[in-house]
C-alpha cells in the first residue's frame, strides 16, 4: 500500500516509515534527468531540488535524479512536452501552464474559482483529486502525473502602478499565466504571457505594467520589488497553487512497484513541507516589502468578489464543452459544499483579528 495513505505522524515513527520504504525497495540503480521551469527560488529549492534530494536519501542514493534550471533543457513553459518527447525523464512544472491544449488544467494548479491551499490538500490527498489528476494525464497526455509542490494564495501583483479597484485594473499590462489570461482579459486587463526569468526586464523596462508570479515569501528572490512599487493582495487570480511533478511513462516503467512508492512518498513529503514553509516565510515577507519601501495595496471588495465570479461563470462555460472538466469541477463542487460549515468548527473567534 502506498505510504502516502499511511502518514499520520512525525518525528520517529515518519522516519522509520521512509527506512522501510526504502529498505523495500529494489537494489536496482537509475539515473534521471529532470526538467524544470525555473531558474531558482523556492520553486527549485524547496521544490524540484528538496524532490531530488528527499529521492536520494530514501532510496540510499540508489535513485539520481539532475535537476535542470528552466529552458536547458526545453522551453520553461512547455515542460511537460519535453518530458513526453523523452528529452527528460521527468519534469517540475506548473500543471496550467498547459490549460491551452485542455482547461482541465487549471482545475488541478487553480485558478480564480478554486478554494484555499488547506482545501486543496485534502481535495487531492483525501477525497480522489490526485487520483484524478494522474487519470487525466495519462488519458490526455501519456504522462504519469502527481503533485509536487503547493503555494499558499498569491502575490496578486507587484505593480509600477497602484491597483485597488476594478477601474485601475482597465488596460493594465500584466504578465499572468493560465486561465487568468483569459478571465482578467474579460475584466478589462490587457494580460500576457511570458517565463518568469523574462519578467524582471519586462517590468524593468515597462513593457509590462504589473506581474503575478508567487506568494510574498517566493517573489522576494525575484526582486520585483526593486522595479516596481506597489504590492497588491490578496491573490484573487488564484487562491491555491499545486505545482506537478510529470515522468515519462517509459521511465516509470523502469522502476520496481516499491521504487514507485518511494517517488510518490518522497512528492508527497516535499509538497507538505513546501506548504508548511512558505505559509510560515510568507507571514514575515510583508514587512520585508515595507523595508524596501513599496507600498502595500489590498484590493477593494468589490474586486475579490468579481474575480471569484468571473472564475466561477468561466469554469461553467468550460464544464459545458469539456466533459473532464466538468468531471473535475463536479468533483471540486462536492468537496467544497462537504467543507462548506468547516469554519464553524475549526476557527475559534478572536476578538481584534475577526
Amino acid at each position: 500500500m502506498n505510504m502516502v495513505k499511511k502518514l499520520t505522524g512525525v518525528g520517529g515513527a515518519l522516519a522509520l516509515a521512509l527506512t522501510l520504504s526504502a529498505g523495500s525497495a529494489a537494489a536496482q540503480e537509475h539515473s534521471f534527468k529532470m526538467a524544470t521551469g525555473w531558474g531558482g527560488g523556492p520553486l527549485m529549492e524547496i521544490g524540484a531540488q528538496a524532490f531530488a534530494e528527499k529521492v536520494a536519501e530514501m532510496s540510499d542514493g540508489r535513485i539520481e535524479i539532475e535537476v535542470f534550471p528552466g529552458g536547458t533543457l526545453g522551453p520553461a513553459l512547455k515542460v511537460s512536452e519535453t518530458v513526453q518527447q523523452g528529452v527528460a525523464d521527468m519534469g517540475h512544472t506548473w500543471i496550467g501552464y498547459d490549460w491551452g491544449v485542455d482547461t482541465t488544467a487549471v482545475l488541478f494548479g487553480g485558478f480564480a474559482g478554486s478554494f484555499d491551499s488547506e482545501r486543496m490538500l485534502h481535495w487531492l490527498y483525501r477525497a480522489g483529486g490526485a487520483e484524478m489528476q494522474a487519470e487525466w494525464r495519462d488519458e490526455t497526455f501519456n504522462l504519469v502525473s502527481m503533485p509536487l509542490f503547493i503555494r499558499t494564495s498569491e502575490v496578486f501583483l507587484h505593480s509600477r502602478k497602484p491597483v485597488k479597484s476594478l477601474a485601475d485594473l482597465q488596460g493594465l499590462k500584466l504578465r499572468t499565466a493560465g486561465a487568468w489570461l483569459q478571465i482578467s482579459e474579460g475584466m478589462g486587463a490587457a494580460p500576457v504571457t511570458m517565463p518568469g526569468g523574462d519578467v524582471y526586464p519586462a517590468l524593468e523596462r515597462g513593457t509590462i505594467d504589473a506581474t503575478e508570479w508567487g506568494t510574498l515569501w517566493e517573489n522576494v528572490s525575484p526582486g520585483f520589488h526593486r522595479v516596481t512599487k506597489y504590492v497588491i493582495i490578496p491573490g484573487v487570480h488564484q487562491p491555491t497553487a499545486p505545482f506537478e511533478l510529470v515522468i515519462n511513462k517509459d521511465s516509470w516503467a523502469e522502476l520496481s512497484e516499491a521504487d514507485q512508492d518511494l517517488i510518490r512518498d518522497a512528492a508527497f513529503l516535499t509538497t507538505m513541507n513546501s506548504w508548511l514553509t512558505i505559509g510560515q516565510e510568507d507571514a514575515k515577507a510583508l514587512e520585508f516589502f515595507r523595508a524596501q519601501g513599496n507600498e502595500i495595496i489590498e484590493l477593494d471588495p468589490e474586486v475579490q468578489y468579481a474575480a471569484r465570479e468571473a472564475g466561477l461563470k468561466w469554469a461553467e462555460e468550460q464544464a459545458a464543452a469539456n466533459d473532464w472538466f466538468s468531471k473535475v469541477l463536479v468533483s471540486q463542487q462536492e468537496f467544497d459544499n462537504l467543507w462548506a460549515n468547516a469554519g464553524r468548527y475549526r476557527n475559534v473567534k478572536v476578538r481584534g483579528r475577526d
